[in-house]
């Protein structure tokens, strides 16, 4: 499952989100992220900004006011993406927000890594109903374990993600040793949501059989906001999907060789090679290894059977432009 995180890129318009929503449909991914930030619910004048980008929010909490959108536009937005195929997806920062988001319909409940100590938050996603997909980008190992257990006690079904905070991600950072480690440890399906701003984790993650893959997208590279820079441009989304494609077909179709070689017998005999004579060889010479070599095609005697043929007499004269026969060969017997 392919998830497109639009986070901030829209910049607060409304025009623009609705404009995500279409290219990401266009690109083939499964489903569209966005947050869902009521200021008042989830900030403070005290939240400092991670990166000074704006000089239209004198605080934080501007930023966040600048970013909200009303039920009605979310709704508008959910309905949207549902036209185009989507699933929509949004991640709550608050409990007021998963009020608004359940009032729309959300299949399941995105933790963003900074949520992973809001007991609040997450109780009333369990109880709003549906699955809880888990970033794990500012938790550490025992803290997730902690999670996890916790989700389990409240029965409720979850992913675990593969997140690393760092905005953009160097790819020395990704950590994908954690696909595997979480799938072991918890048995549980796991994701890689990616700030990279490249493919290849992405790629890297599916490869290695990841269930769902959240990558942050946007316009171009030259777009305005804090996200640009961790997102990949929508012809790399579209590159990912094809991949997300190409992979589900090798892996749902195993190889059987031995059929396959039955099946590929007439490229066999087309490639193979058989044993023919280095040089013209007349009728009654002693054959030995370095009289021979082998020759396209198959079907005559195998390279493989050289040695029953040493010390073995002609019994016509062969040339180098044809491969050797058994009935070139005193006795006639393999």
């Amino acid at each position: 499952m392919v998830i497109a995180e639009v986070a901030q890129n829209h910049d607060g318009s409304l025009g623009m989100a609705h404009a995500f929503i279409d290219a990401v449909a266009e690109s083939g991914a499964d489903a569209i992220k966005f947050q869902t930030h009521i200021a008042d619910a989830e900030s403070t004048l005290d939240e400092p900004f991670r990166v000074r980008f704006s000089t239209q929010d004198k605080t934080r909490l501007d930023y966040w006011r600048r970013m909200e959108f009303t039920p009605d536009q979310w709704r508008e937005l959910a309905e949207h993406a549902r036209q185009k195929g989507l699933i929509f997806l949004s991640s709550a920062f608050s409990v007021e927000a998963v009020q608004l988001l359940s009032e729309i319909g959300m299949p399941a409940w995105k933790v963003g890594s900074g949520e992973f100590q809001s007991y609040d938050l997450l109780e009333a996603m369990v109880k709003a109903g549906g699955p809880v997909l888990f970033s794990t980008g500012m938790a550490t190992r025992q803290e997730i374990t902690k999670a996890v257990a916790w989700f389990r006690d409240q029965k409720v079904e979850h992913a675990i993600f593969q997140c690393t905070s760092i905005y953009p991600t160097p790819l020395e950072k990704t950590g994908l040793n954690f696909l595997d480690e979480f799938r072991n440890e918890f048995g549980c399906p796991v994701g890689l949501s990616d700030h990279s701003g490249t493919i290849y984790p992405g790629m890297a993650a599916m490869a290695q059989g990841a269930d769902l893959l959240e990558v942050h997208v946007t316009f171009h590279k030259g777009m305005f906001g804090p996200d640009v820079p961790a997102s990949i441009t929508f012809e790399e989304l579209r590159t990912l999907c094809l991949a997300r494609d190409a992979f589900a077909v090798m892996n749902a179709n195993p190889v059987d060789k031995e059929k396959q070689a039955e099946e590929l017998g007439n490229l066999r005999q087309i490639f193979g090679k058989s044993l023919a004579p280095v040089k013209k060889l007349e009728a009654g010479t002693i054959l030995q290894p370095e009289l021979l070599t082998s020759k396209k095609p198959a079907g005559g005697i195998s390279p493989g059977e050289i040695q029953k043929l040493c010390g073995r007499r002609l019994i016509r004269t062969i040339t180098p432009d044809r491969i050797l026969s058994w009935k070139d060969i005193e006795g006639d017997e393999k």
